[in-house]
């Protein structure tokens, strides 16, 4: 069986059917995890799913903990199924269920805390530079985190920035911004529940009036 039996690399198994799920240790560092993109190292424990494409018939592969993070219930099956047993080599040591269970709680409570951009925070540090002006961010005071377009490669993707509440308007009106200056205090404000109104409402005070 080869290690990367993934879509467009077709796996012939004349023996025995496929089981729709293994758990096993990586037999190298070839394959990687479909979830994070990293390197699945060798003897590391991963999650194969069974799917049939275009190519044939293989295992999309995940590090058992990346799967148990964002496609529990196919780890819950897998274990349902006891699909270490598919393995070449059972592996020496398994974690119990409940243990990928609350790394997925975690996972998702993680989510969930994300903030939404635009949003208002505190400076943690002071070691910060605001992405408009240059200056220090000042640690204890109110910075506000837009949004702007970034390029990777044939690729764009908004990124977070931190800025002074002084410099938003400019910010707002750079071409490579990416937060909309309509409904902007009204979005500010929703996103910002990890503060008091009363800060908000000094922030908003500083930032000014914005373009509708």
């Amino acid at each position: 069986m080869s290690d990367d039996a993934v879509l467009g690399k077709p796996m012939v198994e004349k023996e025995q059917e496929l089981a729709p799920f293994i758990i096993e240790g990586a037999r190298s560092s070839r394959s990687k995890c479909k979830l994070c993109r990293k390197k699945i190292e060798k003897e590391i424990l991963r999650l194969g799913v069974l799917i049939e494409g275009p190519y044939g018939t293989g295992y999309l592969w995940h590090h058992l903990n990346c799967a148990a993070k964002h496609r529990l219930d196919d780890v819950e099956e897998a274990y349902n199924q006891e699909a270490w047993k598919a393995a070449k080599e059972v592996p020496a040591e398994l974690p119990e269920i409940e243990e990928l269970q609350k790394l997925n709680e975690e996972a998702q409570q993680k989510r969930r805390q994300q903030l939404t951009i635009p949003y208002i925070q505190i400076d943690p540090s002071g070691r910060a530079k605001c992405k408009n002006c240059g200056d220090l961010l000042e640690k204890g005071k109110l910075r506000i985190v837009l949004g702007r377009e970034i390029e990777f490669g044939t690729q764009y993707r908004t990124m977070p920035i931190h800025v002074h509440p002084k410099c938003v308007l400019d910010e707002l009106d750079a071409p490579n911004c990416n937060t909309s200056p309509e409904d902007f205090a009204v979005a500010l404000q929703a996103n910002s529940a990890s503060i008091t109104n009363d800060q908000v409402q000094l922030a908003l005070a500083e930032i000014g009036e914005t373009k509708s």
